[in-house]
């Protein structure tokens, strides 16, 4: 169990992850001047934590391994197909969320206002998506540089 803790891809990758969702209250905070201590734990925003975390994985297992090994390859398919989820497919059902949203507020603001059709508690049967899950293409981008150069900063530190 203690070599788990030695695994300098595992904690690369922890740490691009915990780094990246640190990252977004600061920023969130600088945009809007308020502070939003739930961006810690939630998906979307930036910069990307997926792929903060699948690059910082792949640069370590680059820096370990080396660049022309299967694992490095391995690492590297994974992080692409991770970022390209997660601005694409996650982005899109973000809108899709967005979108169902706004209908169900029309709908419900018609049901406000239809003397026909009075039902109780109409305002507590309402389950809002989530609309933040995937991210833009610049939070992907950054998400990954932060990832590659925080890797390569503490392979510098612990491997070298």
């Amino acid at each position: 169990m203690p070599d788990l803790f030695l695994n300098f891809p595992l904690i690369a990758a922890l740490l691009g992850v915990f780094s990246a969702q640190f990252l977004k209250i600061p920023i969130h905070f600088y945009l809007t001047k308020k502070v939003k201590w739930d961006l810690f734990i939630s998906t979307g925003g930036m910069p990307s934590s997926h792929s903060a975390s699948v690059t910082s994985l792949a640069t370590a297992v680059g820096a370990l391994h080396g660049l022309d090994s299967s694992l490095f390859a391995i690492a590297a398919m994974f992080a692409i197909i991770v970022m390209y989820d997660a601005k694409g497919i996650r982005w899109h059902a973000g809108e899709q969320a967005a979108v169902l949203n706004d209908l169900v507020e029309e709908f419900r603001n018609h049901v406000r206002e239809s003397e026909e059709f009075k039902q109780k508690n109409v305002e507590e049967q309402r389950k809002e998506l989530k609309e933040l899950l995937g991210h833009r293409p610049s939070e992907v981008f950054f998400g990954g540089l932060l990832g590659i150069f925080q890797t390569l900063f503490l392979s510098w530190l612990f491997i070298a």
